[in-house]
């Protein structure tokens, strides 16, 4: 039966009403059913009108993560309180060895892959097997943190609502909201069908050498999967009220290394600018200016972070230091530069590389230069198809009564493992907790977060794993 309305503004108002733009509808009498339902209407608040209601197994798994809190806190605190710099490699091989039980105790088989080729210990893998024909979760975190054995910060130390430590965050506070999520999905059934493979990097913050190798089984994992959700920390950004909120992360940019090496003829400095040229310091100044004036575009940034320069200069076997030597009276023969590179496509990295290339070819008086590119972390692009993800994650949010989060500017996140396999599957990122400081010691997380983010992870991914490939 087709409702038809009339209307017309009321000219007095019902004592707790608001008075500003309400409307009295008029309805036939067989619609009264439809009248009830409307005033009723009025009195909800708009969320309650859009956000549908959460299914009894989403609420047992929000209840889940809610009991599980005490747990969670003392597997994280164990977790910080082991050292596992990215070189430590026994450190990260004892965090890798206090998580296989908590992945084998809700059903997972888990391996242990070692990278001593690489000069890093090693991934852990873990592995449950649903339901044939639903679709793959990749779920990304990592073992080691930026604290290696002889840090002064070592120890968990919690403050009320939060807590300090090594990792407390990034990524240790990851991984537990990460198994909070799991466990979650457990007690409600909806892991059961669910096909999902968690993959921890023992070298997210160091990279091993060579990345071909450091990277080829989580790519070859990003490949199988559907969705990759990578649990690093939770992005948050001033709104619009200049409070924070919470923000999704579709996009992270690239990291790159280049260096510029300058070769040049030597002399008497009463030569310079003459027919010896103007040496290795000035050509390598206007290549940079150039580089500085002529690269950058949108979402691209470009940093020179050491340069060195005189008649001799090296740079060190780990390429974190460089030596030089030289006199006032001596034109310079030698010139280096070392910077990275950091874009949000393949195709802007390209067009970038491409540029500085051709800069360096320039012709400068008496000198030459070459330009090395070196294996860094691919960009993950903003695409539609991580747009849609976010959507998702939205649809979440508005069941658990919380506003959506708007995606995060690119330039504020930095480089991750998810951009591995960001070419071969859509990905969010940012389901970990949120924190300050990080990479500091002051690295802080707040406790808060890490129940909020289980609880959107769990119901994110109980959805995803439900539907068909």
């Amino acid at each position: 039966m087709q409702l038809r309305v009339k209307a017309r503004k009321l000219r007095e108002v019902p004592a707790g009403f608001p008075s500003k733009g309400l409307w009295f509808y008029h309805l036939p009498m067989q619609n009264r059913l439809a009248s009830a339902f409307l005033a009723a209407s009025l009195l909800l608040p708009a969320s309650a009108l859009a956000a549908p209601a959460l299914t009894t197994p989403e609420k047992r798994m929000v209840a889940a993560v809610e009991a599980n809190e005490p747990r969670d806190l003392a597997l994280l605190e164990k977790l910080v309180n082991q050292n596992s710099g990215s070189r430590n490699l026994a450190g990260v091989k004892a965090v890798a060895d206090m998580l296989r039980p908590e992945f084998e105790a809700l059903g997972f088989t888990v391996k242990w892959l070692p990278m001593e080729q690489t000069g890093r210990a090693g991934h852990l893998v873990a592995t449950h097997s649903g339901k044939p024909g639903t679709k793959r979760l990749l779920l990304i975190g990592h073992l080691d943190t930026v604290f290696e054995a002889d840090s002064p910060f070592q120890k968990f130390t919690r403050n009320g609502a939060f807590a300090t430590g090594p990792g407390v965050a990034d990524d240790k506070g990851g991984v537990v909201a990460m198994l909070a999520a799991l466990r979650a999905m457990a007690a409600a059934g909806t892991l059961r069908n669910a096909n999902v493979v968690a993959y921890l990097t023992g070298d997210e913050e160091d990279a091993g050498d060579p990345q071909s190798a450091a990277r080829a089984d989580l790519i070859a994992e990003g490949k199988k999967a559907d969705i990759a959700l990578d649990f690093e920390g939770l992005a948050r950004d001033v709104g619009p009220d200049g409070k924070l909120i919470d923000m999704g992360s579709i996009a992270r940019r690239s990291a790159y290394s280049w260096t510029i090496e300058v070769t040049a003829k030597s002399g008497h400095s009463s030569g310079v600018f003459g027919a010896d040229g103007d040496g290795a310091i000035y050509a390598l100044s206007r290549m940079l200016a150039a580089i500085r004036a002529e690269v950058p575009e949108p979402n691209l940034t470009l940093n020179v972070g050491m340069i060195a320069g005189g008649a001799e200069a090296a740079l060190a076997a780990d390429q974190a230091h460089a030596s030089a030597t030289g006199k006032t009276n001596i034109i310079p023969a030698k010139a280096i530069a070392r910077g990275d590179l950091r874009t949000l496509s393949p195709e802007q990295n390209t067009r970038a590389q491409e540029r500085m290339a051709a800069i360096v070819a320039r012709a400068f008086p008496g000198a030459t230069a070459r330009i090395t590119f070196e294996d860094g972390y691919p960009p993950m692009a903003p695409t539609d198809a991580n747009r849609a993800l976010l959507a998702r994650l939205n649809d979440v949010n508005a069941a658990l009564g919380l506003p959506a989060m708007p995606p995060l500017d690119p330039l504020k996140r930095g480089a991750g493992d998810i951009s591995f396999v960001a070419a071969d599957v859509p990905g969010l990122v940012g389901l970990g907790p949120a924190s300050r400081g990080d990479h500091t010691p002051n690295e802080t997380v707040d406790l808060s977060s890490l129940n909020l983010q289980a609880k959107r992870a769990a119901l994110l991914m109980s959805r995803l794993a439900a539907e068909k490939r």
